[in-house]
């Protein structure tokens, strides 16, 4: 279970630097927008909380802060045109290499 509440805190990570990101290009929006960051990242950190009680912390900041990472940059290439060059995908890759290799050693 402490698994699935970290998946969930770091899916929950990608919204403080997406609605931020909307702030900056959609002003009228921006009590919305703030909202959306300030909410996403409350719950983000309720989750990891709840996700260390059973996980350590080194090994439960890592993947959180990698799911949050990946998950920022893949919405950033999907719906912000970001770059995708090859480096970014490979280096992206390694991030999730990381995750994989802290999980299966847990």
């Amino acid at each position: 279970m402490a698994w699935i509440l970290l998946i969930i805190a770091g899916f929950f990570e990608v919204g403080g630097p997406v609605g931020l990101k909307l702030v900056s290009m959609h002003s009228k929006y921006f009590i919305w927008f703030i909202g959306l960051s300030i909410l996403s990242m409350g719950l983000s950190g309720y989750f990891l909380y709840l996700a260390q009680k059973s996980i350590p912390i080194g090994t439960a900041y890592v993947i959180w802060t990698g799911i949050g990472a990946i998950g920022t940059v893949l919405l950033g290439i999907l719906f912000f045109h970001d770059s995708a060059n090859i480096f970014r995908l490979l280096f992206l890759s390694l991030i999730l290499i990381g995750i994989v290799g802290l999980k299966l050693v847990h």
